[in-house]
């Protein structure tokens, strides 16, 4: 008998973002996720690109060394690509994606391939037990990695979703890559952060043990609508089975690489022939001949279609009573919140620059908490690694001149970086950032090139 994966997959929405950024691709010998990031700034192209690249390494060979290497220069390929959409779209400066799949070796012995760049996950389920084969590359991992932080502690930090690696275009972003043995009957699971972010190890234990595969996918999504779904969620469960026909199962695309309107965003590059015109993607796909019956795949396919529909209207009901709610708490504290904020201060990126903001980060409802008190020069890619880091995740300030401070000791980084660029953490190709008081001063942001972090 020969030993194959066989897949289904899905990605949602979720319940709070307008689009999908995820991007999923099951096929006979690969299965990956990309979780886009970026927001307005084309996370979705960002994953797309990813699932393009990725789709063209399969099928896998038996060869591991060779697997391994065509994985890792994928990796090269898709931050190329990521490059050249912004090159032609300025706009779209700060587009990036994570990256994790895994591709079937073969079985002479069977193993299989896992790469991985991010936050995104891959598990495997074997005999009850739930192993996660991935290590998340995040900022609160380290922390625990350094005991300054237990799971637990980490799984509300604030700063949880704050990638240390990413495949944006700019940066070199390293794959972790690693061999696994694979035995007949085991189970895998590559999802994205809107899964494995809000589902403990217990549910996804529970729900990878549902015999029906395609009942396992439906069950995890709706596992994380359940716990309130704030990010999209992809799925992809992989079972390893004997299956001695001939015939090739087609791959199957979900999410934003699988919507013609992304698709034709990305004109230069090639995607497998499944389309998805849904841009919700909530339907479960299979890329391989199931067990069961093409009726029977149909009528199953039929109730889960009807779940959705219900859990919409739910969600509607939900949503409804949660403005009103919501409504009156604005009216209430708009004043109070209002004036505390007008005495904060933070640091943070402002159209790809350095900026002083007079507030908090973030809104309420639609009364935004900030605004800009002093636009720099100082562009953030000239920063090293962990300055960029800390101006992307906001650096708060006590006073007014205590943020001019901070916004100095960055442009003296800024400057190392340029008289010294073997600096560790800088960028590969900084700029010399005008150390004039100009970098302080509050030019109108429309004298600055109009990039999008």
């Amino acid at each position: 008998m020969t030993m194959r994966l066989r897949s289904s997959a899905r990605s949602d929405v979720g319940l709070v973002r307008s689009g999908n950024e995820d991007s999923g691709y099951a096929g006979p010998d690969l299965l990956v996720v990309a979780d886009g990031m970026g927001g307005h700034a084309a996370g979705e192209l960002a994953s797309a690109a990813a699932i393009s690249t990725m789709s063209a390494v399969e099928p896998a060979t038996t060869n591991e060394s060779d697997t391994l290497e065509r994985l890792s220069d994928a990796v090269v390929t898709t931050s190329e690509r990521i490059a050249d959409v912004v090159s032609a779209h300025p706009q779209f400066a700060g587009m990036g994606t994570t990256l994790t799949a895994l591709a079937w070796l073969g079985n002479t012995p069977p193993r299989v391939a896992v790469l991985h760049v991010g936050d995104s996950r891959a598990y495997l389920w074997r005999d009850g037990e739930l192993t996660q084969l991935t290590r998340d590359h995040t900022y609160v991992q380290s922390l625990i990695d350094s005991g300054e932080l237990t799971p637990e502690e980490a799984a509300h930090h604030p700063r949880r979703n704050l990638l240390m690696r990413a495949i944006d275009g700019v940066h070199h972003a390293e794959p972790d890559l690693s061999v696994r043995e694979a035995h007949l009957g085991d189970r895998f699971l590559v999802c994205s952060d809107g899964l494995c972010g809000y589902v403990d190890d217990g549910q996804l234990r529970t729900h990878l043990a549902l015999p029906d595969q395609i009942a396992a996918v439906t069950a995890l999504v709706d596992a994380a609508l359940e716990a309130g779904a704030p990010d999209n969620v992809t799925v992809l469960v992989a079972d390893v089975v004997n299956d001695d026909s001939t015939t090739q199962a087609a791959p199957v695309v979900v999410g934003a690489a699988g919507e013609p309107r992304n698709r034709a965003r990305l004109p230069g590059m090639a995607f497998p022939a499944d389309e998805q015109p849904d841009s919700r993607a909530g339907i479960v796909k299979v890329n391989s001949q199931p067990d069961l019956s093409r009726s029977d795949i149909r009528a199953l396919a039929d109730v889960y279609e009807e779940e959705d529909r219900r859990r919409s209207r739910h969600r509607l009901l939900r949503v409804g009573a949660a403005v009103i709610v919501f409504a009156a708490l604005i009216t209430t504290l708009a004043g109070l919140v209002g004036m505390w904020a007008n005495n904060q201060y933070y640091v943070a990126a402002n159209d790809g620059y350095v900026a002083i903001f007079r507030g908090v980060p973030g809104t309420l409802g639609p009364i935004h908490l900030s605004t800009v008190e002093q636009q720099t020069t100082l562009a953030v890619g000239s920063l090293p690694d962990f300055e960029a880091m800390q101006v992307s995740a906001t650096i708060n300030a006590e006073s007014l001149t205590a943020a001019k401070q901070v916004v100095q000791r960055l442009t003296e980084r800024a400057d190392q970086c340029v008289t010294t660029p073997s600096t560790p953490g800088c960028p590969a190709s900084a700029t010399n950032p005008d150390p004039s008081p100009t970098n302080m001063a509050t030019a109108s942001p429309s004298a600055i090139p109009a990039t999008t972090p």
